[in-house]
């Protein structure tokens, strides 16, 4: 004869089926501190459904925080914003708020290599994602390679479709490579496709002066340009390398 499943079995088989995992975990230790509290059968549900709202946008989190391939060892508390000027320190903190995003404002980060633009913007990207802003991280070469393939198989209608899906989208690298006519043509498409409907992230270490070596046309750089400041912020490092300055801190030791 088939034993008569316990009220905690049948709670948790309730559970699963209703895919509520984080009540699941929980329900016990919350039923114990209830009754300890003497709480109302409203704040125990309350109480209850808080845990399953926290469990599910933590677990949200984590999935966009994998989806957006940030580098997450490029973190925050891992940036030395001591080393930032001033005046672009008031700018991350104004960033940090997220509400740039919503005016689809788009981030321009100019500097010499080793300067910390690619590690600033990720850190950035990073507390975005963690505010509930969906993100996606690309370097310009891999980006522009993926657009190509899209444009010659007659998918890139959906694949910027699929990319404005996200509200910031991180181009990290624009100019670091020699790249061809074919190559920033997409690239320039997808600029004009999120133009006031989604926020573009950018590090170069190339001025506007010398984008012309990026759009190879005088025109088409132009119109990048235009697009991209139209609703920007812009932030100079000019700052030394950092991993100039690690690579000599053994010999400041000794």
């Amino acid at each position: 004869m088939t034993a008569t499943p316990t009220v905690q079995e049948r709670l948790d088989a309730h559970l699963r089926e209703l895919r509520l995992p984080g009540i699941r975990h929980c329900y016990a230790e919350v039923t114990e501190q209830a009754v300890q509290a003497t709480l109302s059968y409203e704040q125990y549900l309350l109480e209850l459904l808080e845990r399953e709202a926290e469990a599910r946008t933590e677990h949200r989190i984590e999935r966009w925080l994998r989806d957006s391939k940030l580098p997450l060892e490029k973190s925050l508390e891992a940036f030395d914003l001591g080393r930032l000027p001033a005046k672009v320190k008031q700018q991350v903190a104004a960033l940090l708020e997220g509400s740039f995003l919503d005016r689809r404002e788009n981030v321009l980060a100019f500097g010499n290599p080793g300067s910390g633009k690619t590690h600033l913007l990720c850190a950035l990207c990073q507390e975005l994602v963690r505010q509930e802003r969906r993100v996606l991280y690309a370097t310009c070469s891999l980006l522009v390679q993926e657009l190509l393939i899209a444009k010659r198989d007659l998918r890139l209608a959906s694949v910027l479709k699929r990319l404005g899906r996200y509200e910031a989208l991180l181009i990290d690298e624009l100019g670091y490579v020699q790249q061809s006519r074919e190559e920033m043509e997409v690239l320039f498409t997808l600029l004009a496709d999120r133009y006031e409907r989604g926020s573009v992230l950018i590090t170069s270490n190339l001025p506007f002066s010398q984008w012309e070596q990026i759009f190879k046309d005088p025109l088409t750089t132009a119109a990048a340009i235009d697009r991209l400041v139209h609703h920007s912020v812009i932030l100079e490092l000019n700052l030394p390398s950092f991993r100039m300055e690690a690579a000599k801190q053994p010999k400041r030791e000794k």
